[in-house]
């Protein structure tokens, strides 16, 4: 039997090494599969799918804007994952960051707190030659020193545009809390207290509202607060926001393209910059927190689970439900009237598919409303290149800032009444004569 068993290994011994080769080819195989599925390399590029009215401003807008119709080509290699796209972002932010010249001002608000925001003066003058203004309002927990803002600073203010950022409540390392409160995802009393500032110290100013990610609920609920926010604005451009608090949140519970995971890398970052805070947030009078929450903090491995212990409780709300229907912009992004332009990426893995219905929507139904979708980007990724490397200025970059530059163009050519806050998207823009008076 021994005898026969090496006989039977004997005569299969050629064949073991090619079949070890065929597992290897397998293997290899099996690896550059999953490098392809996991990189996206076969998604083709195109341009941004735009949802909007045919109206003469959106007819314009292309006419004027190449990068509304132009392929937007991230880099070969890795820039058709959304995963690494906004993993870039996240840990490198830009390539080649610009290091900016700006002052920094402090606002005190009337509880107590102090808001804080960087002013960045134009580099040039503006290609319409009005004096027009950038209110910039950055994503979760971050300030006007995050490497993404000071690319889009940098290249704003070589195109013509003073450019104002608001450093959200509690984001600066070197800046202490005055009052027992932070940021919030809905709040806009800071950037209310930002643009009120502007103007006073502008008169002649117009206004370009821009917000990013969770900036971007923020700019759009304070122009829909009053229509007195809107005054002086030009247009209002937010990039890769959610819209609804309470349905990006329970998104973020979902395994699909690891939002579970995001959920919890978001969360873990949140509860550091609170407990950077702590004797803050506990030592001043009138605090809503205590050591409790704290407690509850500490445990936290969710977003939602931070907002129901902690943030919900800075403006007094009984309820979570509630603190995310007040701080959302959905109840009152529809009182908006000024042309706005809202960008989202399909692969974004923060943003949930069915989110996007929500632009989709406002776009069809409001002339003044425009969606671009692009195909790639992650979030507030967007780089561009051709192979590897990606380039200093991003896709975003380039398009927030040319699509404010339309409007401008736009704004100069429209007749005296396009000075009412109140605008009509609908109006045929008209050369202005020498008479004209001009703008106030």
């Amino acid at each position: 039997m021994t005898a026969l068993e090496d006989g039977d290994m004997g005569s299969f011994g050629p064949e073991l090494p090619a079949m070890f080769d065929g597992v290897k080819l397998a293997a290899v195989a099996t690896v550059l599969y999953v490098i392809v599925r996991c990189l996206n390399l076969k998604s083709t590029t195109k341009p941004p799918e735009i949802v909007h009215q045919d109206t003469p401003l959106s007819r314009y807008l292309f006419k004027s804007c190449s990068m509304l119709t132009k392929e937007y080509i991230p880099p070969l290699l890795w820039g058709k994952s959304g995963h690494l796209q906004t993993a870039l972002y996240g840990k490198m932010g830009r390539v080649n960051t610009p290091t900016l010249s700006g002052t920094r001002k402090f606002l005190p608000m009337p509880d107590g707190a102090t808001a804080t925001f960087d002013l960045f003066e134009a580099l040039g003058d503006h290609s319409a030659g009005d004096d027009v203004t950038m209110v910039i309002c950055p994503g979760i927990g971050n300030h006007s020193e995050k490497n993404y803002i000071r690319t889009f600073v940098d290249h704003s203010q070589r195109r013509g545009y003073r450019c104002a950022v608001l450093n959200h409540l509690g984001a600066l390392p070197n800046v202490e809390l005055t009052s027992p409160r932070m940021f919030t995802y809905g709040c806009t009393w800071e950037y209310a207290a930002m643009v009120e500032h502007i103007k006073r110290a502008f008169p002649q100013t117009l206004l370009v509202a821009v917000g990013f990610s969770l900036g971007g609920n923020i700019v759009c609920k304070f122009l829909g607060e009053s229509p007195s926010n809107q005054d002086r604005v030009l247009c209002c451009v937010t990039v890769c926001q959610g819209y609804s608090a309470l349905r990006v949140q329970e998104t973020f519970f979902q395994w699909d393209q690891c939002r579970r995971l995001y959920n919890f890398a978001l969360a873990d970052r949140m509860k550091k910059l609170i407990l950077s805070h702590r004797s803050t947030l506990l030592g001043l009078a009138g605090s809503n927190i205590g050591e409790v929450d704290l407690s509850r903090l500490y445990a936290a491995t969710s977003l939602m689970q931070i907002d129901d212990s902690i943030m919900r409780k800075f403006h007094g709300y009984s309820s979570l439900k509630e603190y995310y229907e007040k701080e959302s912009c959905m109840n009152y992004i529809h009182k908006v009237t000024v042309p706005m332009f809202l960008i989202n990426s399909s692969d974004d893995p923060l943003i949930h598919q069915s989110l996007l219905e929500i632009p989709r929507t406002l776009a069809e139904k409001m002339p003044n409303v425009m969606f671009a979708l692009t195909q790639h980007g992650g979030h507030l990724g967007f780089f561009e290149g051709a192979m590897l490397f990606p380039q200093p200025l991003t896709w975003m970059d380039k398009v927030v800032v040319g699509y404010a530059d339309a409007v401008c163009h736009w704004e100069k050519n429209r007749p005296a009444c396009r000075r009412s806050s109140h605008r009509d998207v609908n109006s045929c823009p008209k050369k202005r004569t020498p008479g004209d008076e001009r703008r106030a």
